[in-house]
């Protein structure tokens, strides 16, 4: 069979994972495949209930506008799905009372909003949408231990029942084409190896940046703002980072992050204490007069890994990497989802691209530039964090220059509307890092003065 991954038609595609990426890849490779088969480790639960084998599902997340996006895209009428399930909707900058290098940002009218509900509830809802989808079938309790096939050409996986009792041979389930959306702990360097075939060159960043979260419910002994959430931003000179958003119901979840040597403690009590280390008291006291409802969860996983299966090598048609398997980011950030659904916008474009053969290495470049932004955000700023470890830590020429042109713009962004807009759209996916070196934001970076920005937490619109 041909290297050609649309069209001429492929029977059977096999998606190892069964989270958001994976699921959003299934829903684009139903368009083309006769029959899609997603093979997903745990036993996934019927309601929007946190599963092993997503370990930071119980973490903050958000879903940023790049992600809402592409979901409305690939799931019409997805996003008025999400606000019905009760979904709060985050304003920014006016929503937020934000502290980032020695600023408190002015909470000016809205140029963009995420939304901070469970994760559980947006993978629950996105797979009730895609598993309606007659073409796709969910294979659940179930590894993938290998891929079969050969060096030029993936024939297939090789999958091992999970559980008591399963202990028999593995079985083989044959597919046109295999999609590795398994995760950030991807085997996929072993499974290659395996068949004759080489394995990615993987770039890492490493902060060593850990994370901790506890949800909580508001008391009317919280301070009086008419803000949705708190957000102190880490960086080289305060690496400590502490934000407060919406899960809906009157609950609020609270992540605290810090870096290698001095993460966020787990324990009760100590994890009120950590919120001591962080440049204004206004995190310490909500905490304080808030009702905590769950144990503290940690996570320490957090380093930005990204495959390069666009470089040469000896790699099999047939083979995809895609999601957090592809480039997995700080996530700390807030870009995973998005990108998970980026990826797969990008899945479709590449498929369905007329003027192109779509090759394994021309949709694997795909996948990988749909990733580069988020990448760019995560490592450039990890990058700048004491202790950063990994070959992509490594400065290049231009690093000291750039680092100093876009301080500049950060710190406009915090007060002046017309850098604030471009900013946050760089930073929510729906603009590229290039926008920032518009002729109008360059002539602000180097010539406009730094506005004046709230002396003080503005807990109120128009402090």
């Amino acid at each position: 069979m041909a290297d050609d991954l649309g069209r001429r038609g492929t029977r059977h595609a096999v998606v190892i994972g069964g989270s958001l990426a994976g699921l959003l890849a299934a829903r684009v490779l139903a368009e083309h495949a006769e029959r899609v088969t997603v093979v997903e480790r745990d036993r996934l639960p019927d309601a929007p209930d946190a599963r092993p084998g997503v370990p930071q599902g119980r973490h903050l997340h958000v879903l940023i506008e790049g992600g809402q996006q592409a979901l409305d895209t690939l799931l019409p009428g997805f996003m008025d799905e999400l606000r019905e399930l009760g979904s709060p909707k985050v304003a920014m900058p006016t929503d937020m009372v934000q502290w980032q290098a020695g600023q408190w940002f002015t909470r000016l009218p809205a140029t963009a909003h995420f939304y901070s509900g469970p994760r559980p509830q947006l993978e629950w809802l996105v797979r009730q949408r895609v598993l309606a989808d007659p073409r796709v079938e969910l294979v659940q309790g179930a590894d993938v231990v290998g891929l079969t096939g050969t060096a030029a050409r993936v024939t297939g996986v090789r999958l091992r029942e999970r559980g008591a009792g399963a202990g028999h041979e593995p079985r083989t389930l044959a597919a046109d084409l295999v999609v590795d959306a398994s995760g950030r702990s991807t085997r996929a360097a072993d499974w290659l190896a395996a068949i004759g075939a080489e394995a990615p060159h993987e770039e890492t960043l490493d902060t060593g940046l850990a994370y901790a979260s506890r949800v909580y419910k508001a008391t009317d002994a919280v301070p009086v703002t008419d803000a949705q959430g708190y957000y102190i931003v880490p960086g080289p000179r305060q690496p400590y980072g502490g934000v407060i958003v919406p899960l809906g119901d009157g609950h609020h979840i609270v992540t605290f992050s810090g870096l290698r040597g001095d993460e966020p403690p787990t324990e009760d009590g100590a994890f009120e204490e950590y919120a001591k280390r962080f440049p204004h008291p206004v995190i310490s006291e909500w905490v304080a007069a808030a009702e905590p409802v769950t144990p503290v969860h940690g996570f320490r996983k957090t380093a930005n890994i990204r495959r390069r299966y666009d470089r040469p090598g000896r790699r099999p048609a047939g083979f995809l990497a895609t999601g957090d398997a592809l480039c997995a980011f700080n996530p700390i950030y807030g870009q995973g989802m998005a990108t998970a659904a980026l990826a797969a916008v990008a899945l479709r474009r590449a498929l369905a691209d007329t003027r192109r053969v779509p090759t394994t290495r021309r949709v694997q470049r795909a996948l990988l530039d749909a990733s580069r932004g988020a990448w760019d955000i995560s490592a450039g700023a990890d990058k700048k964090m004491p202790g950063a470890k990994g070959d992509a830590a490594r400065p290049q020429p231009l690093d000291k220059v750039t680092g100093w042109y876009l301080a500049r713009i950060q710190e406009r962004a915090a007060g002046d509307p017309a850098v604030g807009a471009p900013f946050r759209a760089v930073l929510t996916l729906t603009a590229p890092l290039t926008s920032l070196f518009a002729p109008s934001m360059v002539r602000a970076a180097l010539f406009s003065p730094v506005p004046d920005t709230p002396a003080a937490p503005p807990l109120r619109k128009d402090a």
